[in-house]
């Protein structure tokens, strides 16, 4: 019927029709705002972007940011992808990770894929890995039916 560069486009030619499509790693999905200061447990898919405080765990199956006024404090962040432009305190197990320039990571990591900017920070160890476990393995919680240790004793000498 119509032509678009000397072809001729049949009036029943199929037209493609959105899918729906669940959020690509890469992308941020949620914003923690800057005027935000959260605890607790952060876990599920897709991407979040920390501009404001955050201290508890996170068990992310997606993109972390934490931008340049991010703070985030854990014991162990688990993402699919970590970017710190921010300041993140605790050690970090992501198939990638990405210090910025005014970030400021104070952990280990343990990653497959590094990348620093000139000027970003790391108080810590890195691990280079060829492939990460896809969960990390449990943490044993202590024995409550175990004896409790005995303090030990110490002898104090003074000079008299």
């Amino acid at each position: 019927m119509f032509r678009r560069g000397g072809r001729r486009i049949p009036e029943t030619e199929p037209v493609d029709t959105p899918k729906a499509v669940a959020a690509p790693i890469g992308r941020v999905t949620s914003v923690l705002g800057p005027e935000v200061h959260v605890r607790g447990r952060i876990s599920g898919r897709g991407g979040m972007r920390v501009e404001g405080a955050f201290e508890g765990e996170i068990d992310f199956d997606g993109l972390l940011v934490v931008a340049e006024s991010g703070r985030v404090t854990c014991e162990h962040v688990r993402a699919k992808a970590v970017v710190v432009a921010g300041i993140l305190k605790g050690n970090i197990t992501a198939e990638r990770v990405e210090i910025r320039k005014t970030g400021r990571v104070l952990g280990n990591v343990v990653t497959a894929a590094f990348a620093t900017e000139e000027g970003a920070f790391l108080r810590g160890q890195i691990r280079m890995e060829e492939q990460l476990p896809r969960s990390a393995p449990p943490e044993t919680p202590p024995d409550e039916n175990a004896a409790p240790e005995e303090p030990q004793e110490t002898e104090e000498t003074t000079d008299a």
